[in-house]
């Protein structure tokens, strides 16, 4: 994975366009109910879109190029411009929004200045923002017996907690990262730009932000530091206890106003809530079903660790080399989360098709550490809070989007277990211009006025 300036591999797609097929399916309890979204909104949206310049997403679908070489060229860029996650972004403000929920606090001294929130110099400027950390832990114990004499978690934060009069901490935001990301993935102009910017939901000078890399990702401890294999194998589990002991014994923060998750951070959201139910006032879980991981997003994961331990250049996990068999895992991965509507206009012909996926796979390669890589998938195995739903105390929202297919609506396993959640609300996000399957979780343009309800909503 590229550092810090991309969010998570699973986010592929930076561009993003407005259509008039905006409906959403919600579901409360046993109550079902269809909205549109206000038209007006969506003829603010695509008249912003018309003003801005036109990306190579836009100019791929508008027409086609004049030769194979131009269209090689053209998805070569587009790989390129991954990591600066261009989108078009709605420009319409929902002060009452930002007013529900805005809290009273000084941003850190050693923070960074806020940064703009659109252009090129945002997505530089956000990159470099917040403060960084370790917390060190000493002889930490694994769910399976294991120790690490140190497990090192590397985290961002970004503002300062403020304290109510009994000494609660009532700004804080703990925001979880998928898979193979990093929390500093989350410092982009789709991501921060849209929640943490002057003005907006979570900005990030009224609320405190804090942003972890899990055990075995982005700057924590990993197998990929020198263990190798021999690194402990860990969970789910050992990973938000590393987050809590995070907040409580090196951040001090005592309560959180959300816990958001994108992706495997989405499934620790879950776990956060039935954990430490009396820690948090509302979770917001996106890109994941709070059950057991299986059928065929399990077997994606199997497909994933053998391609990797099945190659014989893997030694043990001893390589010089990253294997092979790490292509075929990052191949397996990049189908199951990448959207057809946004690759078609990206790559619409042979020869930009195969250019695309081959600059995407170079990058890949040079980024990605098979072990870490295999570890990281293999930690969802303990993964399940469905036994634990129905003692859920405090409001979810879920968000889930159409075209997602790790986690496919047609399953139907959303509107079963959202039932046993006692203040659950669950949003199915339809397919759109603007949604890119599984990375629609780190688009928050599209969610945030959802996210923006339901902050208004739970207790400051």
């Amino acid at each position: 994975m590229p550092p810090d300036t991309t969010p998570l591999l699973v986010c592929l797609y930076p561009f993003a366009y407005f259509s008039r097929k905006q409906n959403a399916i919600f579901l409360n309890g046993d109550q079902y109910e269809e909205k549109k979204r206000d038209p007006r909104l969506l003829e603010e949206k695509e008249r912003a879109a018309t003003k801005l310049d036109t990306g190579p997403h836009e100019a791929s679908a508008a027409g086609s190029p004049s030769s194979a070489a131009r269209e090689s060229r053209k998805a070569t860029r587009y790989l390129d411009e991954v990591g600066s996650q261009r989108i078009v972004v709605n420009s319409h403000k929902a002060t009452s929004w930002a007013a529900a929920v805005v809290l009273t606090a000084a941003v850190a001294s050693a923070q960074n200045p806020r940064p703009p929130t659109s252009g090129a110099s945002a997505r530089t400027e956000w990159a470099a923002a917040g403060h960084q950390g370790d917390f060190i832990m000493r002889n930490f114990r694994f769910a399976d017996g294991s120790v690490l004499p140190e497990l090192r978690i590397h985290y961002t934060t970004l503002g300062r907690p403020r304290k109510d009069a009994s000494g609660i901490v009532r700004n804080a935001v703990l925001i979880l990262h998928g898979t193979t990301g990093s929390g500093r993935g989350f410092l982009t102009a789709t991501f921060a730009g849209v929640l943490f910017g002057p003005d907006q939901l979570l900005d990030s000078t009224t609320h405190f932000i804090i942003l972890p890399d899990g055990i075995g990702t982005g700057k924590s401890s990993k197998p990929s530091d020198g263990l190798r294999a021999r690194f402990p194998h860990y969970g789910y589990a050992d990973m938000v206890t590393a987050q809590y002991r995070l907040l409580t014994e090196e951040l001090g923060v005592n309560h959180l106003l959300i816990v958001l998750g994108t992706s495997m951070g989405g499934m620790q959201s879950w776990m956060w809530a039935e954990r430490y139910p009396d820690f948090m006032s509302g979770v917001v879980p996106l890109a994941s079903v709070p059950t057991q991981i299986a059928g065929r997003n399990r077997m994606m994961r199997r497909f994933v660790s053998q391609s990797i331990r099945s190659d014989p250049e893997w030694q043990n996990g001893d390589y010089r080399t990253q294997p092979h068999g790490l292509l075929g895992a990052l191949e397996m991965l990049f189908m199951m989360t990448s959207s057809p509507l946004y690759l078609q206009a990206a790559a619409p012909t042979r020869d930009s098709a195969d250019a695309y996926v081959d600059s995407w796979a170079r990058v890949r390669m040079r980024t990605t550490d098979a072990n870490d890589f295999m570890y990281q998938f293999e930690a969802s195995s303990d993964y399940d809070p469905s036994p634990g739903l129905e003692k859920i105390r405090v409001p979810v929202l879920a968000i889930n989007s159409a075209d997602d297919l790790v986690n496919p609506p047609e399953l139907g396993l959303m509107e079963q277990l959202m039932r046993r959640v006692p203040s659950g609300r669950y949003v199915l996000l339809p397919t759109t211009g603007e949604t890119r399957g599984h990375g629609t979780h780190s688009l928050p343009a599209i969610w945030r006025r959802y996210l923006a309800d339901f902050v208004a909503g739970i207790p400051h």
